[in-house]
């Protein structure tokens, strides 16, 4: 019997690895599913789109980038937990630039991947527990860390929220300077699948939920 294929989507970052291991150990084809991955340089908000169009089946995203997309009418489902702990978002600034200080970042111009992104979201997550409100006329969409590194360095931007760790190496290289830090008051990562995914294939999901969490488990040991 032919294994049944699910289109599967996330970024180039740390916290997949597992599911990179179990692909190419065969993990996911050992139960019956094939797994077809997708890389999104451009983060949830890319994703969430993918999901919307039916280019991807079941992505791995940032938890507050899904909920606020399926309140707006996003077709799909949170169908499990995948990094429990909060992320921390690095807030960044161009090495040139005159911004020294966080709690001067409300007032100026933040580079985003995209509206409904992790550093959409996050930004205005952060400027409202400080009690600032941000304005549309502040974000300018880069669509990716690439474009955020142009950006700021051109000071066309001037804040840029995006995972600390992933950073780390351009503000190592004196690319970024790291001017402040937040941590997210929920679970950072999460898996989603579209609702059509889950009606058509359901016994395959759960196996591909059991195989991730499985490949998890076994990298933590």
């Amino acid at each position: 019997m032919q294994n049944q294929k699910i289109r599967i989507g996330g970024v180039p970052e740390h916290f997949n690895l597992p599911i990179h291991l179990a692909i190419e150990r065969g993990e996911f084809a050992s139960r019956g599913v094939e797994i077809e991955w997708t890389t999104f340089k451009g983060g949830t908000g890319q994703m969430t789109r993918a999901l919307r169009n039916g280019e991807i089946d079941a992505c791995i995203l940032l938890t507050e980038g899904i909920i606020a997309d399926i309140v707006k009418g996003n077709p799909s489902k949170i169908i499990s937990q995948y990094v429990t702990t909060p992320l921390t978002w690095g807030i960044h600034t161009g090495i040139d630039n005159s911004l020294q200080h966080y709690k001067d970042i409300f007032t100026r111009k933040y580079a985003i991947s995209r509206f409904g992104s992790g550093s959409h979201l996050m930004a205005i997550v952060d400027a409202n527990s400080k009690g600032h409100s941000l304005q549309q006329h502040q974000f300018e969409v880069i669509r990716n860390l690439d474009g955020a590194l142009a950006a700021l360095k051109a000071q066309e931007s001037d804040v840029f929220y995006w995972e600390k760790f992933t950073t780390k190496p351009y503000v190592d290289q004196g690319l970024l300077r790291r001017v402040g830090e937040y941590k997210t008051p929920w679970p950072c990562f999460v898996v989603a699948a579209s609702d059509k995914i889950l009606q058509e294939q359901p016994e395959n999901i759960i196996r591909m939920l059991r195989t991730i969490h499985d490949s998890c488990d076994q990298f933590m040991q």
